[in-house]
């Protein structure tokens, strides 16, 4: 799973339709080829339907009259099945589990399912009632297990190998809101948003420059080319390994799986010794998959100018600087949980500054109050966990009616109209809460 993060107008759909360019072409080609195999199917279908029905008339006769059955069961079979051709399907955008089901059946080596926005494919996972299609996409990210969908109203489907790819871009706004509610174990804290292992948060250009080339075409038609060499490749062709009733599968060769094996071990070892967030851990963790997955990628596309057998050591080494380069990201991606803290620290902070907020108060006067950035009571709590650390408003608990209220008292510094000096910034203030912002006592 993949995921472009950029805010709007930062050119996400233009650099994910390009990625997909080639993808495209294998989609226009398919279609193409299925409408021509489709032609005259409707009238050969008939000819079939009218064929069988005489067939099956036949052997009502026999059977009433004690007529040669074998004979009538002979031609009936020879009658034949009802012509039928399928389309090779690569994308799916908007659909069902239960279509996606059908359409993996047909196409076992699997789906990229693409959406242009991801936050509207998320909120729907989040809908009562869709509790199996989270599950679905789950398994979906292993791409080698058999998975069944039940239905009242459409029975039972059985997909032999739920092998479903996700790509789409997503604004850092909503992905940041998404997160902090699954890092807080809510909804979505399930691993699906460490699932996306290839997510990336590019910074934007410092200076804007306009760009008018031509594209580079060589590199376009060798993209080209190994998108078309990859869609027919055989096991045969690689010298996969089948077990039995098992899916091909290639091995590391002995240089490249000691530089996996002590890669993996670096990699489980910081994580036992960190203390990053479970849902960072959990997401590196999953680099265990990840690495020999983008080694193997690599491997495919050059497959095409090397020997068939084992995954080599140039292969691996690529995977091994991807991960590198997609850890970053992903640090990038989830702090940006911790800007949202202070953002909203520094929304609070301006608030009490201005005096639209009077003292003492509680964390509910904030979020009722619906201000942008503000209107989370989660995130209201984070907020004045902040200010309190450092020092701009004191918590105090007062007992009311057999409860125990939470309330905060602003620092003198904030008062509209103080002549005492004035914070420039939540991260400029001592942490000392019984010292003043000016560092008297």
């Amino acid at each position: 799973m993949g995921a472009l993060i950029g805010p709007p107008a930062s050119m996400k759909t233009p650099a994910l339709t390009e990625a997909l360019a080639p993808v495209q072409r294998l989609v226009a080609k398919a279609t193409a080829k299925y409408q021509q195999e489709t032609e005259g199917l409707e009238a050969r279908i008939a000819e079939a339907e009218a064929r069988r029905a005489v067939a099956r008339e036949d052997m009502k006769k026999a059977a009433r009259k004690g007529g040669d059955m074998a004979a009538a069961k002979v031609a009936f079979a020879e009658a034949g099945e009802l012509p039928k051709t399928t389309e090779r399907r690569y994308l799916v955008n908007d659909s069902t589990i239960e279509k996606i089901g059908v359409l993996l059946n047909e196409n076992p080596r699997g789906l990229l399912h693409y959406r242009d926005e991801l936050t509207g494919w998320l909120s729907t996972l989040d809908r009562d009632g869709h509790e199996g299609d989270r599950a679905f996409f789950l398994e979906g990210w292993n791409g080698t297990g058999r998975f069944t969908v039940d239905r009242i109203s459409r029975g039972t489907l059985h997909i032999e190998a739920l092998c479903l790819s996700m790509l789409g871009g997503i604004q850092p706004g909503p992905l940041a809101e998404y997160l902090r509610v699954a890092m807080r174990g809510g909804m979505g804290a399930d691993g699906l948003m460490q699932r996306f292992q290839l997510l990336v948060y590019p910074d934007p250009p410092r200076v804007w420059r306009n760009v008018d080339r031509w594209p580079d075409s060589a590199a376009r038609n060798r993209a080209f080319e190994i998108f078309q060499r990859l869609d027919t490749l055989s096991k045969e062709s690689l010298g996969a390994t089948t077990e039995e009733d098992g899916l091909p599968f290639l091995h590391f060769d002995v240089p490249a799986q000691k530089l996996f094996d002590e890669w993996r071990a670096d990699l489980m070892n910081r994580l036992l010794d960190s203390e990053e967030h479970p849902a960072i851990e959990s997401h590196l963790a999953k680099y265990g998959k990840l690495m020999p997955s983008l080694a193997l990628i690599f491997h495919l596309c050059d497959a095409g100018t090397m020997p068939p057998g084992a995954v080599g050591l140039a292969s691996a080494q690529r995977a091994v600087g991807w991960c590198n380069v997609l850890e970053a990201h992903a640090r990038r991606v989830y702090s940006t949980i911790a800007t949202a803290k202070l953002g909203a620290a520094r929304t609070l902070l301006a608030k009490l500054r201005s005096g639209a907020i009077a003292t003492p108060f509680g964390a509910r006067d904030i979020y009722r109050a619906a201000w942008s950035g503000l209107d989370d009571r989660e995130l209201v709590l984070d907020a004045l966990a902040i200010l309190t650390d450092h020092g701009w408003v004191r918590e105090a608990m007062v007992d009311t009616a057999g409860r125990t209220r939470h309330e905060y008292h602003v620092h003198p510094a904030l008062q509209a109209g103080s002549a005492q000096a004035t914070p420039p910034s939540v991260l400029s203030v001592p942490a000392n809460r019984n010292a003043s912002p000016d560092g008297e006592g």
